[in-house]
């Protein structure tokens, strides 16, 4: 059995605000048609930090861009395929449009992949960037994101713990320490 135990918060809540806040500006800096724009939160956590960078850049540029909930199971290479249904994505969403992928930590690529597969799957869009509240490295594939809260270099032992207030009461990015019992 893994047991983990907190080893430091490297976010607090003020922090994940400013670093959204931030990103929000560099997305509207590289997306001038905000409103073409389609956000995918990639759930569980992703989705919620979706539906604030939209808030933000509404709030920012006066413009809110769609939000919508993106389960990639379906396409991971590392489960069972049948774990899941493929999510069923309208091509008018997608297809000739820019996507912005939302995830809260980016590790070995492989739910960024997956969330691509997804996308792709529904139709061709302009471009695709991704968005992370932590990128922690071990890439296992060629992904990289395009907008980051904030690199953490972390060791294969530590895990990244995201907590949002709209699932877990509560804003922070901590760092635990696997241990085997």
């Amino acid at each position: 059995m893994h047991v983990s135990s907190y080893k430091a918060t490297v976010l607090d809540a003020e922090a994940v605000r400013r670093s959204w806040r931030r990103i929000a500006h560099e997305v509207l800096e590289h997306q001038p048609d905000i409103e073409r724009l389609c956000v995918f939160g990639i759930v569980t956590r992703g989705l919620p930090l979706a539906e604030r960078l939209a808030s933000t850049l509404a709030e920012i540029g006066e413009r809110r861009p769609a939000v919508h909930g993106l389960d990639v199971r379906a396409y991971r290479d590392d489960q069972p395929r049948a774990v899941a249904t493929p999510p069923a994505i309208a091509r008018d969403l997608v297809h000739e449009r820019p996507v912005l992928l939302v995830d809260d930590v980016l590790f070995n690529g492989r739910t960024a992949r997956a969330a691509v597969e997804a996308v792709i799957a529904a139709g061709r869009p302009t471009s695709i960037q991704l968005a992370v509240l932590v990128d922690r490295g071990h890439r296992e594939l060629p992904i990289r994101p395009d907008y980051v809260g904030k690199n953490i270099p972390t060791s294969l032992r530590e895990w990244v713990e995201v907590r949002v207030a709209e699932i877990d009461g509560e804003d922070c990015v901590r760092i635990l320490e696997r241990g085997d019992r």
